[in-house]
């Protein structure tokens, strides 16, 4: 069911790459009593709404009082028909919804890259980090360039949670700042610098169409977990580490930790990862820990380190996959979280509220950042 809602559009409050943040009055409640709202339009499916303009809006997610994604979101424009953009290509993604959007994708046949893609036999040894909340990107880049300050880095957003790119704003901040070279939206996700139909063409894009040292695939934002076992949208990283293995990549995997996450399940290592990592994956990937010489080393860093044995090592090894765990030195990475251009958040919670979330992620950067052949000019 949707929720349907009119209103008018009293002022844009904020915009970046592909979105639209607006401030719009909708129609009278019985009483006269008019509500503001906030709401997003996203102009590659609507144009961009004007003050005083008639929108109608889906509500759902506002009236749930969601987290991530309670904003209302623009559908039309009643009064104003946006032209049509042309595309040579016949890719449509969100297909079959009634915003469904012709793309030009890297994989079509009227791209001006086809023929690379169609050529591209693998990504020779790329170092592939995945992870599963949207949160980890800046972090994972954060380890990456304090390792090697001039890697080329792609980001591929999967269809997992958020279908728009545009809904990134850690993403486009970090395109505007030159800290990524590309976004690539893969599957039915929509709106990156580059569109692929799937995440095996998204990362040969990233490889031979981007020219990236580095690939990071993390679904967008707006993870979707139930609290069961296996109903959780970021065990689609799975399908990234096949991707990256079959490809010819080197898998790095994100481990998803937390000191503060009030859920037992979410504490410590989270049952995510253990799932994803240890039951999920049939290619072994690196798993990046602090080392016991590391001078912040507690408790919660060796409990983090046993998890990882027993709920993601052991389990893999009785299917015969062996996963490799990798000790990445954590000298520096604090100092590269805070200085990264974005709002470091997870779950709520900001770097000062729950740093290993964010440094565990930093490590996955660094360790995909040193598989690359030594630069003395870094």
């Amino acid at each position: 069911m949707l929720r349907w809602e009119r209103g008018h559009v009293r002022a844009e409050l904020a915009s970046w790459a592909g979105a639209v943040q607006l401030e719009v009055e909708l129609e009278g409640e019985a009483d006269g009593t008019r509500e503001t709202v906030r709401a997003l339009a996203y102009p590659e499916l609507t144009g961009t709404p004007e003050v005083g303009e008639l929108v109608l809006l889906n509500t759902n997610a506002l009236r749930r009082e969601l987290g991530t994604g309670g904003d209302a979101l623009v559908v039309a424009r009643p009064e104003a028909l946006p032209e049509a953009e042309a595309v040579d290509g016949h890719m449509v993604k969100a297909r079959y919804t009634p915003m469904q959007t012709l793309v030009d994708a890297l994989d079509d046949p009227a791209s001006e890259h086809y023929e690379t893609l169609r050529d591209a036999k693998g990504l020779e040894a790329m170092p592939v980090v995945v992870a599963d909340l949207h949160s980890s990107l800046p972090a994972i880049i954060a380890g990456i360039r304090r390792q090697k300050r001039s890697a080329r880095i792609a980001y591929i957003h999967t269809d997992a949670a958020a279908l728009p790119a545009a809904y990134s704003r850690s993403a486009a901040r970090l395109r505007k700042a030159n800290l990524l070279a590309a976004t690539i939206s893969a599957g039915q996700s929509f709106g990156g610098d580059y569109e692929a139909v799937t995440v095996h063409s998204a990362l040969l894009g990233a490889k031979h169409v981007v020219g990236a040292d580095i690939a990071i695939v993390i679904q967008g934002p707006g993870n979707l977990g139930t609290g069961t076992g296996w109903g959780f949208s970021g065990v689609q990283i799975a399908e990234a580490v096949h991707a990256a293995a079959v490809l010819g990549g080197c898998p790095v995997a994100t481990l998803r930790v937390s000191e503060a996450d009030e859920r037992t399940r979410h504490r410590e290592l989270s049952h995510h990862s253990a799932t994803t990592y240890g039951q999920a994956l049939l290619a072994p990937v690196r798993l990046p820990l602090l080392p016991r010489t590391y001078s912040r080393y507690n408790k919660f860093h060796e409990c983090v380190r046993k998890q990882v044995k027993s709920s993601i090592i052991k389990p893999a090894q009785k299917r015969g996959i062996l996963h490799e765990m990798v000790e990445i030195d954590a000298k520096g990475l604090r100092d590269a979280l805070e200085e990264m251009p974005v709002r470091m958040t997870s779950m709520g919670r900001t770097l000062a509220e729950d740093s290993s979330s964010f440094l565990y992620a930093a490590l996955a950067g660094r360790c995909a950042a040193q598989l690359l052949d030594a630069d003395p000019d870094d």
